[in-house]
């Protein structure tokens, strides 16, 4: 007489569970504000509050990523405005965008992904492709990602 197991039937993984879409590519904003470095200060303020954005990548004419400028680069603008008595017209933001970028691969999934946004403490992350700006990455996009695969086995 064999041993008996009480477990049951086990259903056999398929390949189509591996196909669950994890990857950056698939939860990445493709339709981006962007900004150009000669652009006003104020324009670009204009722009995060009338989009209600904290924040947008910076492209040359070929749409290759040169820099991020954020809230707190513009503020950067105002605060130094006030101390030297500058007024912001006709300032561009050049001088305050990041330029040493972060960027992300949008092969990454969503997990490892997380992981870099705890670390670096990044908003946002751009994703290039062959040199050129294909999208963009947010905490609240990886958040609508780990919504959406809820109730699913992670261990991927």
């Amino acid at each position: 007489m064999g041993i008996k197991s009480f477990q049951g039937a086990r259903r056999q993984q398929t390949k189509e569970a591996d196909n669950t879409p994890l990857k950056i590519s698939d939860y990445m904003t493709t339709s981006l504000i962007t900004f150009k470095i000669d652009q006003s200060i104020e324009n670009v303020m204009q722009t995060l509050v009338n989009s209600r954005i904290s924040g947008g990548p910076v492209v040359n004419d070929k749409n290759e990523l040169v820099g991020i400028i954020s809230e707190t680069d513009c503020m950067k603008q105002i605060s130094e405005s006030r101390y030297y008595n500058m007024p912001m017209q006709d300032q561009t933001i050049e001088k305050y965008v990041t330029k040493n970028v972060d960027t992300i691969d949008g092969n990454m999934n969503i997990f490892d992904a997380a992981t870099k946004f705890i670390q670096s403490k990044r908003r946002r992350f751009p994703i290039v492709k062959n040199g050129k700006l294909i999208g963009q990455i947010s905490q609240s996009d990886v958040l609508k990602a780990a919504m959406k695969l809820k109730g699913q086995n992670w261990d991927k």
